[in-house]
């Protein structure tokens, strides 16, 4: 072997930095990773976080590999030719990767490391510990610097040997194609990017679980959040998309009383993968020092973390955000062996946290197909062009400027053909995969964790892909008319007559956090149980009695993994409900109880022998009357437990319960009773509970109700058909329904008038105040205390109440 060419003399000192000697401001020596894992192990470890330690190579340490092999020269001459145009990028990369690998460790530098591995050694108890060999560049995990992830990590490296050996190969790619590329676009020197190598204690989560979170939610910018993402095996799993994780939110405002369990949400993963080390019976390969293995079917059904854990982690996260001073993007693992989480990661999250927050984009989509694919939504825009179904990036010429790129998954290979897309749309992922970082990053609407989309999308067909339509990412037939339009705050006048929102579903619910609104006056439960739940009440508490065998075998796939079946609706309509009192917190989140009818109720999954026909169920067996029916009383009691678990065991307690279509006296009686059985008293832990204010009967007996409720709800749809007997869904009879008829204005001043002198609050929800400036001044005139409108009309709705006051004689007091 030829003799070692003699390096650059540096202080042996200055080759290696402990983790724990490493802080913030040693970015240009160990790059963001390792700089920020040195800062939360000094920091933050007094505060409960653990962070495994190890050590750093410095970029120093690089300058003297490259230096002492003449690389720099190399690297000159390759990126010279490639920026003149003379050589392709991928021979490029190739040549200069291919040098790097072939290039000689510096006797010191070979020397300092291995000692200090066996340093990490003997503080661990091991001979030969396993680490984490991750890429540190100097110019990467900065804001303006980000597509993180653009160098090599390697899992389960063990001996001095094979450390080197990945070192080398860490260096290397610093070269890969995509790095380059990178650096091109963004304006770095190649020269003058180097690389650290940072070289961390592993945790045994191969054999427990991993992830990554987020202090932010990473699709709408709602700061109040912590997401969590996490899979079985190491966090590869995660971070390529190759496994669909579980996914945790937490509402971050309550983590500070432990008596409460702020999980917001809560979503089972498929997981179908794992990745573990090579070989648990002692015999390494630094070749393959991991493998892929195919979850088990009890893995698949089960959590990766309990409650306690994904509280724990929340914490952590909000530590770290608050050490930064700014959202973070962290990544944890948990060891199966020890049942211990840690912080592996973090780096400043780089989407949302930098976002506009004075405008919001609203997108409408017409015309639009039959639905043939969806997964989860990525980003709130979307896009229609043709199918381009690839299979790896290598066949970038095969792809076309705005089309939308179908594949399995994504990884860094894939920006440079991400860059020219239209949408994103991947078989695998969660919303913390690649695909799902860079096409925010690119501002693109993506859908990942579809399942199936490169079987059913083939190439050239045309489609529309909406991450409009809430949680959920939808991809039509054909193309769809997609209209944009910017809604501003500028100048959006303060009024005395609250404002709130009508919410229809959970996953829009964070997306309009920025609209300064007065809280939510429509939660309809209803859309939870359709849209999410599915699944009819009866037929969970009493399964034994449902006949339909495909009805059965749905509900049987649906409730995997709950204790039991009425577990599924309550911990369902709980996280939904939970969800939009976060949004709002501390404000008011009214929520209605069920409100369907016979014929809605009989499309949920196993309702049909639960409901009965009737002729007119728009004043049939609906609202109120359902709830003391012996025929219902099981299902409404699992509305309540939902309801009391989101105010006493997650802490909401600005959720204000409503009571639908109550007919009389009596009914609010027995409602209010068995509500109390199920533990919403109210009055108790501030609860308030309203009633809608729909049927006349609410009107002439408003002085009664009002010794019953806290506030009545004015139901301007089903007050206007019972005051005027039109069928409101009657195109025959449509030049007669309206709510502006002195009838139906009448009866809303009589019960505004009755509410007031009992100290009962009244608001309306309705699209009338947004629409028709005139109802909103009467509105106003009549001294109502809130209207309630969608979010798309609320700046509209707010302008016309302002003006409406500034003109409106004084009322009394409300």
């Amino acid at each position: 072997m030829a003799a070692r060419r003699p390096a650059r003399q540096i202080p042996l000192q200055d080759m290696i930095l402990w983790l724990e000697d490493a802080r913030v401001n040693d970015v240009p020596r160990v790059g963001g990773k390792n700089a920020s894992l040195g800062e939360m192990i000094a920091n933050l470890s007094a505060m409960g976080v653990d962070v495994p330690g190890g050590f750093a190579t410095t970029a120093d340490a690089y300058r003297m590999f490259v230096a002492a092999n003449k690389l720099d020269k190399i690297i000159s001459k390759q990126t010279r030719a490639l920026a003149a145009g003379k050589a392709e990028l991928a021979e490029v990369g190739k040549t200069i990767r291919k040098a790097f690998l072939k290039a000689e460790m510096p006797a010191e530098l070979e020397a300092v490391i291995s000692d200090a591995y066996r340093e990490l050694g003997n503080r661990e108890g091991k001979r030969k510990p396993d680490v984490a060999v991750r890429s540190s560049a100097t110019a990467e995990d900065l804001p303006e610097a980000s597509f993180a992830g653009q160098q090599e990590s390697y899992l389960n490296i063990q001996g001095a040997a094979s450390l080197l050996e990945h070192v080398r190969r860490c260096y290397a790619s610093l070269f890969t194609d995509r790095a380059i590329t990178y650096r091109n676009n963004n304006g770095f020197d190649h020269l003058q990017v180097a690389l650290s190598v940072g070289v961390q204690r592993m945790v045994r989560s191969d054999r427990g679980a991993a992830g990554v979170m987020f202090s932010i939610d990473t699709e709408t910018g709602f700061p109040d959040v912590v997401l969590i993402t996490g899979a079985w095996g190491l966090g590869e799993a995660v971070v390529q998309g190759i496994a669909d994780p579980d996914e945790y939110m937490v509402f971050k405002p309550l983590l500070e009383d432990d008596a409460l369990v702020p999980v917001i949400e809560r979503t089972l993963g498929t997981k179908e993968k794992k990745l573990v080390y090579a070989d648990t019976h002692g015999k390494k390969s630094s070749k393959k020092p991991t493998r892929w293995l195919r979850t088990k079917a009890d893995e698949r059904t089960r959590f990766t973390l309990s409650n306690d854990e994904v509280l724990k982690l929340a914490r952590w996260a909000v530590i770290i955000e608050k050490h930064y001073g700014c959202p973070m993007d962290i990544e944890w693992a948990k060891d199966g062996k020890s049942g211990d989480l840690a912080i592996v990661q973090a780096r400043p999250e780089t989407v949302q946290s930098r976002a506009e927050a004075t405008d919001l984009k609203t997108f409408r989509i017409k015309n639009k197909g039959k639905q043939i694919c969806g997964g989860l939504a990525v980003g709130s825009g979307a896009a229609a062009g043709k199918v381009i179904n690839l299979s790896s990036p290598r066949d970038i010429a095969k792809f076309e400027d705005g089309a939308v790129l179908v594949t399995t998954i994504t990884d860094p290979d894939w920006v440079p053909i991400m860059k020219r897309a239209a949408a994103i749309v991947t078989d695998h992922g969660g919303r913390t995969s690649h695909a799902a970082i860079v096409s925010r990053e690119l501002g693109l609407p993506a859908i990942v964790g579809t399942h199936n989309a490169t079987r059913v999308l083939k190439t050239g067909m045309d489609v529309t892909v909406s991450c409009s339509e809430g949680d959920e990412g939808r991809i039509y037939e054909g193309i769809a008319k997609i209209k944009a339009e910017a809604l501003s705050l500028d100048n959006l006048p303060d009024t005395k007559t609250r404002v709130m929102l009508n919410m229809a579903t959970p996953s829009a619910a964070l997306r309009w956090w920025r609209l300064p609104a007065d809280g939510i006056g429509l939660a309809r439960m209803e859309f939870i149980v359709n849209n999410i739940i599915k699944i009819h009440p009866l037929a969970l508490t009493r399964f034994d009695e449902v006949t339909d065998k495909s009805a059965r075998r749905k509900i049987e796939k649906m409730t995997e993994g709950y204790a039991s079946k009425p577990d599924y609706f309550v911990d369902t309509l709980a996280y939904g409900v939970a969800r939009l009192a976060a949004s709002q917190h501390p404000d008011p989140v009214i929520v209605r109880m069920s409100d369907f009818k016979t014929n809605e109720y009989a499309e949920l999954i196993g309702g049909r022998q639960f409901e009965p026909r009737e002729e007119n169920p728009m004043i049939g067996w609906r609202g109120a009357s359902r709830y003391y029916s012996k025929n219902y009383a099981d299902g409404f009691a699992l509305e309540c437990r939902a309801l009391a678990k989101v105010r006493k065991q997650m802490g909401f307690t600005n959720v204000v319960v409503m009571i639908p279509f109550c007919r009389t006296l009596e009914e609010a009686d027995s409602v209010l009773a068995i509500m109390a059985e199920h533990g919403l008293v109210r009055g108790e832990d501030g609860l308030e509970i309203y009633v809608m204010c729909e049927v006349p009967s609410n009107v002439i007996l408003a002085d009664e109700f009002s010794r019953r409720f806290d506030g009545f709800s004015i139901g301007s749809n089903d007050l206007t058909q019972l005051t005027l007997g039109v069928d409101r869904d009657s195109a025959l009879l449509a030049h007669l329904f309206d709510e502006e008829n002195p009838a139906v204005t009448r009866m809303i001043e009589m019960v505004i008038a009755t509410a007031h002198e009992n100290g009962c609050k009244v608001g309306l929800c309705g699209q009338g105040p947004s629409d028709k400036p005139t109802f909103a001044k009467f509105l106003v005139e009549a001294g109502i205390n809130s209207m309630s409108v969608t979010p798309d009309s609320f700046i509209r709705t707010k302008h016309a109440v302002a003006e409406a006051e500034a003109n409106a004689p004084p009322v009394a007091a409300r």
